[in-house]
């Protein structure tokens, strides 16, 4: 099993939004390596931190889990989308993402501020200068801890 962090604006989707859908395909994902981590890494019951960026305060808000492996992002081919890539075709896909079911909302987010606090994270990569990867891996020590710092 793998430990991830995954970034959304709750204001385009929050894990109050995932926990009324249980499950929603991780779409509109356009960095390479991003996109990367969800097609050739995530695997079914990897674990998700799940974070909310540009939100007051940033931080985790709880956790998810992958429930299907990577499939061709279906928003690439839907010129009406935000996210329609024009050179991607059925036959060649550019964008891929992941399926992510709601697991559970930590009772208060974990800040940002929160996570840079505890030196035990200080490795963290969401942690890291000029880190703004929207996909990225997380060390299974670190989940554990953000885990606990959530009350879980």
């Amino acid at each position: 099993m793998k430990y991830w962090l995954m970034k959304s604006e709750p204001d385009v989707y929050s894990i109050d939004q995932l926990k009324k859908d249980s499950t929603t395909w991780w779409e509109g994902v356009r960095n390479y390596q991003a996109r990367n981590f969800m097609q050739k890494d995530m695997q079914v019951g990897d674990m998700v931190l799940f974070y909310h960026s540009n939100a007051e305060p940033p931080g985790v808000a709880g956790l998810a889990r992958i429930s299907h492996v990577a499939e061709p992002d279906k928003a690439q081919f839907d010129k009406k989308s935000e996210y329609f890539d024009a050179k991607a075709t059925k036959e060649k896909p550019i964008w891929f993402c992941t399926q992510v079911e709601y697991v559970q909302k930590f009772s208060e987010i974990v800040s940002l501020q929160e996570l840079r606090d505890n030196a035990k994270l200080s490795d963290m990569l969401v942690l890291a200068k000029g880190s703004r990867l929207s996909v990225q891996p997380v060390d299974k020590k670190h989940f554990d801890i953000v885990k606990k710092m959530g009350g879980l």
